[in-house]
């Protein structure tokens, strides 16, 4: 019997979906969109827009690194927790020739808030408190909003 129609030839690419039109489809939302962005992600912008912001009364932030991490760290092996609170930010002050460095813990400022208003104010009250204490000022003098709800 003759076969009108050849079989189709697999293409060059991966198949995305099965014959019934299951299997892999695009991603949920675009990349530009919000709901694609990663908790670390959005938080690293709420730090990046906090720093921003200070930049343009203190310039000299630019010569500043300021990182995210998720958790501190015990600063030596066999090291425990004490009573004290966990911190929510740090500093390192330069030195050979390393830029100063500003520290935001992640995880202990997301367990402190519940909402994505209140983690900014929080990230931004860190951000200043820990840039005055590199500085030595107080959090009022880098920024004059400091401390109102």
């Amino acid at each position: 019997m003759d076969n009108p129609v050849p079989p189709r030839a697999a293409g060059p690419g991966p198949r995305r979906r099965d014959r019934h039109g299951r299997g892999m489809r695009g991603p949920i939302a675009p990349p530009q969109v919000p709901l694609a962005a990663s908790r670390a992600e959005a938080f690293a912008d709420l730090v990046q827009d906090s720093v921003e912001r200070l930049e343009r009364r203190w310039p000299q932030l630019a010569d500043i690194d300021f990182l995210v991490l998720e958790v501190p760290r015990l600063d030596g092996p066999g090291e425990a927790w004490n009573d004290e609170a966990v911190p929510l930010g740090g500093t390192v002050p330069s030195r050979e020739g390393r830029p100063a460095r500003v520290i935001i813990y992640r995880r202990p400022v997301e367990i402190r808030t519940k909402g994505r208003d209140e983690r900014a104010a929080l990230v931004h009250e860190v951000v200043v408190e820990q840039v005055a204490e590199l500085l030595g000022l107080t959090p009022e003098t880098v920024d004059p909003r400091y401390g109102e709800d």
